[in-house]
């Protein structure tokens, strides 16, 4: 799929209205009504995601850093009409937007090799502008408390993939300063290319009931499975997605999950201040159909190295999160399943980030 394919059925105008809107995010704001109408905080974020972290194998996903920042209340008008207009969206009074920085490196199993390794991924690189807009559906009590029934994310990224993603002088630079393996296949990367994905993400808070294992615990901690579901849509990434993650934890209600760079489990590193420390733990999983994955598929464009990728890619992950007043950190391992032919095993990385309130 090109990127011309993301302007048809509605979805290109999706995406010419949020980048619109975005240049517009100075217009002045127009206030929310209602009881979930309350002002969150803004956060700045920062995550990389690492296989140094998981097994330390130094291949295929090898690093992703992204920088985050998610604006407070109250949302400009231009933002929330986007958003009220989207198909699925559906009209909230509690909205977000956040805009985000990052790069992501992939490559082959042996990095040693200068030359092209046919039956292996190709080198790449994907540096890109996110930016992205959150609405929280709620249910409102008598007594004006409200629960958030349904989380709806839209996002889009532009980018370059190739040479113009730095990517080669980032890792190389890196593994210099580490003193470890020098990459000397990256004259064999993925040609230049302007990439854009389009990616709605809708997730159900507490709807798997699991009363009866929260009761079990001790302590009064609380306890909730949230499922999910989304599409990507680009010629970086085309694909679609499920899955479910469940947390463990005190005062669960002060975050909306953990942040990941994407392909990945929706997540956000949005949190709410706390007096002491809080924590959570956190299991999930994604099974994604992949139409497309350029990183796989190679260039759209025109003739690269590729590989024949599976059609089913599937996450697993664990992690912990600890909030401390005003920030938090999280620690998440991930099992990635095998996402081309002739890949020999499943690959593990780990994800590590920092949130705060500003």
């Amino acid at each position: 799929m090109t990127c011309l394919s993301l302007f048809r059925a509605g979805s290109g105008a999706a995406v010419l209205s949020l980048l619109g809107a975005f240049s517009l995010a100075g217009a002045s704001p127009a206030l929310a009504a209602g009881c979930g109408s309350q002002e969150r905080h803004r956060i700045a974020a920062v995550q990389a995601e690492n296989d140094l972290f998981g097994n330390g194998a130094d291949r295929h996903y090898t690093h992703g850093t992204q920088a985050t920042f998610i604006s407070g209340g109250p949302v400009p008008q231009i933002l929330q009409d986007i958003g009220h207009g989207t198909p699925g969206f559906g009209r909230s009074d509690r909205m977000q937007f956040s805009v985000s920085v990052g790069q992501s490196i992939f490559t082959p199993d042996d990095i040693s090799i200068p030359t092209l390794q046919k039956d292996d991924r190709p080198y790449a690189g994907w540096l890109n502008l996110g930016l992205g807009v959150v609405a929280f559906h709620q249910d409102c009590a008598p007594d004006g408390t409200s629960t958030t029934t349904r989380i709806d994310a839209l996002e889009v990224a532009i980018g370059v993939i190739g040479p113009w993603s730095q990517a080669d002088d980032v890792q190389t630079t890196w593994h210099d300063w580490i003193d470890t393996q020098e990459p000397r296949g990256w004259a064999n990367q993925l040609e230049n290319e302007p990439g854009i994905v389009l990616t709605y993400e809708r997730r159900l808070p507490r709807r798997l009931d699991i009363q009866w294992f929260e009761d079990a615990l001790p302590f009064n901690l609380e306890a909730d499975a949230t499922p999910h579901f989304g599409f990507s849509l680009g010629n970086v990434f085309t694909h679609a997605a499920a899955g479910a993650t469940l947390r463990i934890g005190d005062d669960l209600s002060t975050t909306d999950g953990v942040p990941r760079i994407r392909p990945s489990l929706p997540g956000s590193g949005y949190f709410e201040p706390v007096d002491g420390i809080t924590w959570q733990a956190f299991g999930g999983a994604e099974l994604r159909a992949v139409a497309r994955n350029i990183f796989l598929d190679g260039n759209t464009f025109q003739t690269s190295h590729r590989v024949e990728k599976e059609t089913l890619v599937a996450d697993f992950q664990a992690g912990v999160a600890l909030t401390i007043g005003r920030a938090r950190v999280t620690f998440t391992n991930i099992w990635r399943s095998k996402e081309f032919k002739k890949q020999d095993a499943w690959d593990e990385f780990g994800s590590i980030s920092a949130a705060f309130h500003f």
